[in-house]
């Protein structure tokens, strides 16, 4: 792996383009499978794997669950709006919301809101026990706007990284 220029990209070769590509489909994939994918030795494709996750290239392995089978039937966009603009305030409400097992990924936008959060919760009872409890409570909030998601049409867990 080598820093890609003008990035904090890092440039793949072949190899580790394809150990990737096949992690992402599947991580369960015992090192010597992995490595027959790959068309590698097995020490080759461990050593490879093992830079990638020092580099912080792979953050971590997990199981991909169906939330409506394991209750959380309701998946919301809240767009949130701080009253004022500050780096503290900022990270002191990013800092609050992170603590909430409900909140699956917050970004800081651009635009009309200042933040995005998905939330997934039971019910629609639960989201608004939510918004009351963690966030009306938390620091410097303006304004709250909700989207709930009807159905979800795609949903992808590997980026689109160029097949080797």
């Amino acid at each position: 792996m080598i820093p890609a220029p003008h990035s904090n990209a890092l440039a793949f070769d072949h190899y580790e383009r394809h150990i990737l590509i096949e992690l992402q489909a599947n991580a369960r994939l015992t090192n010597q499978e992995l490595a027959e994918r790959v068309n590698l030795s097995p020490s080759a494709c461990w050593r490879r794997v093992k830079a990638l996750e020092d580099a912080g290239v792979i953050l971590r392995y997990a199981a991909i669950l169906d939330p409506r089978k394991v209750g959380f039937g309701e998946s919301v966009f809240a767009h949130i709006t701080l009253a004022r603009h500050s780096a503290a305030l900022n990270r002191e409400f990013t800092d609050a919301i992170s603590r909430h097992p409900e909140v699956m990924e917050c970004f800081t936008t651009t635009g009309e809101a200042d933040v995005l959060l998905r939330v997934v919760t039971p019910n629609v009872p639960a989201y608004d026990a939510f918004l009351e409890e963690a966030i009306f409570t938390a620091p410097g909030i303006g304004q709250v706007r909700s989207n709930f998601a009807l159905r979800q049409v795609k949903f992808e867990t590997a980026l689109p990284i160029a097949k080797p």
